[in-house]
């Protein structure tokens, strides 16, 4: 997991996407075009939460999110998604 020197304000988590699959369970081979946008992955900052609400989610955490949550962020040639921690669904 990378060092990252951005801190997330409030209730904002960065998360580094998993990459998607290149392959189906029977083994064929997925194009690029094809793949699914992936809706899971780690969490590398957090904020520190609202007056009202701590964050339940921690660095290093495996998480599960909604399809089109989050803004995308490029840093260091790395993608990332910024997300509120409402927009995060399981922790895996």
């Amino acid at each position: 997991m990378a060092k990252v020197n951005i801190k997330p304000l409030a209730d904002r988590v960065l998360i580094e996407p998993l990459q998607a699959e290149t392959k189906t369970a029977s083994g064929i081979i997925i194009p690029d075009n094809a793949k699914e946008k992936p809706q899971k992955g780690n969490v590398v900052a957090v904020g520190p939460g609202t007056k009202d609400e701590k964050v339940t989610v921690k660095v290093g955490d495996t998480v599960l999110y909604g399809k089109y949550a989050g803004t995308e962020l490029k840093l260091d040639g790395i993608d990332y998604l910024m997300m509120r921690e409402s927009d995060i669904l399981a922790i895996i």
